[in-house]
Order: structure tokens, then sequence, then C-alpha cells
């Protein structure tokens, strides 16, 4: 594990050639994101201002409660910010609710910051007692399955033609990428499989 003054230095300099790993910090599941970037040995920040976001190169949108994300955001005043840094092409990492922050339409009806070409349903498989786990094939992490977790998840109910589905559980899509982001309707950081964190930290090297 990196200690805290490399992890600060890097915050302060942003070089360029530093992995900087942002995590949305308001409320949800971050913590478990930061166990796992960690484990991976991986500079990283809590966000929550301009200079926070600016400074990493990479962000993580943790699952939690959407509607309050996008409160925060605004209130924040960090939405322009959130679009500069996709704009840019520096990797984002969504999970559920982070997910759903970014989708373009989302059913039933709420706002979002419409940065991924999806159509997303929230809560879709029903309540916190309907949450399940699966193994999941995804090819391009290789022959092993993934164990995914699913909470209170949403479905993923269409794409648009510049995005990848890269898996999929009962004939809906549960991982994409269109570009630099990806986005999962499961927690991976819930997994003790390090695949999906590895596969966003590469792809801005």
């Amino acid at each position: 594990m990196l200690d805290a003054h490399k992890t600060e230095s890097a915050r302060k300099s942003g070089s360029p050639d530093t992995v900087n790993v942002g995590l949305l910090a308001f409320q949800g599941a971050y913590e478990a994101h930061r166990r796992v970037i960690s484990r991976l040995g991986t500079n990283h920040i809590e966000v929550k201002t301009h200079d926070d976001l600016r400074s990493c190169t990479h962000l993580i949108l943790p699952g939690g409660e959407s509607t309050t994300f996008l409160k925060l955001l605004e209130y924040h005043d960090l939405t322009g910010a959130l679009r500069d840094h996709a704009d840019s092409k520096k990797p984002i990492l969504a999970t559920c609710a982070g997910l759903i922050l970014l989708a373009s339409t989302v059913k039933p009806f709420q706002d979002s910051l419409g940065i991924l070409d999806i159509t997303i349903e929230r809560n879709a498989y029903g309540r916190q007692v309907d949450s399940f786990e699966a193994d999941l094939t995804i090819p391009t992490l290789g022959d092993a399955p993934f164990h995914g977790v699913f909470i209170r998840a949403p479905k993923i109910s269409g794409i648009g033609p510049d995005l990848t589905s890269l898996a999929a559980f009962e004939d809906s899509h549960v991982f994409i990428r269109e570009g630099n982001i990806f986005g999962c309707t499961f927690h991976p950081e819930l997994s003790s499989d390090t695949r999906i964190h590895k596969l966003f930290l590469e792809s801005g090297t």
C-alpha cells in the first residue's frame, strides 16, 4: 500500500505520468473501491472539490443513491468538472448508481448527466431483499468467470452504437464500455477479484 506522503505528493504534482484515482466520496460504496485500489498499490484520493477532480487521471463513481449524488454534485458545483473529465478522455469506472448518473435515459425518469449513451432501468430486479450474486462470463478478462454482486441493481435496456457490451446476464448488458468509460450494473469492488479495476487502471496508461 502506498503511504500518505506519496499519495499527497502525487495529488499536488498532477504529474501526467502518475496514475491518481479519484473516488467520488460524498456517500455510497467508495470505501470498498478504495480497498481494491489500495491492494493494487495505486495512488488514490477522495474527490469532493474541483481541485480534487482536476488532479485525477482516473475517476470512480461508486454505488449509492443516484438522486442524492445528483444533488450533491450540483451543490458542490462539480457537474461541469465531471463532464470535463469525461470529455478529456480520462477513464471513468461507474458502478450501479454511478452508472445511472451517466446514463442518457433513466427509467423511471430522473435527471442524469447524459454522458453515456445507454437506457437504464433503476431497481430493475426489485428491492434490497432481491439482491443476488452470479458468475459472469467476461471474455476480455480471460476464461475465469467474474463473481458479480448485484444489490438493488439497475438493468441496461438499450445501448448506443458506439458502446461495447463486455458481459451480459439473462439477456441484459451488465458490463459495458464506451471509449474511456466503463460501466457495471453490479459491484466489482465487493468481489475478491481485481481484474475489472485493473482493466480500468490500464485503460489510461
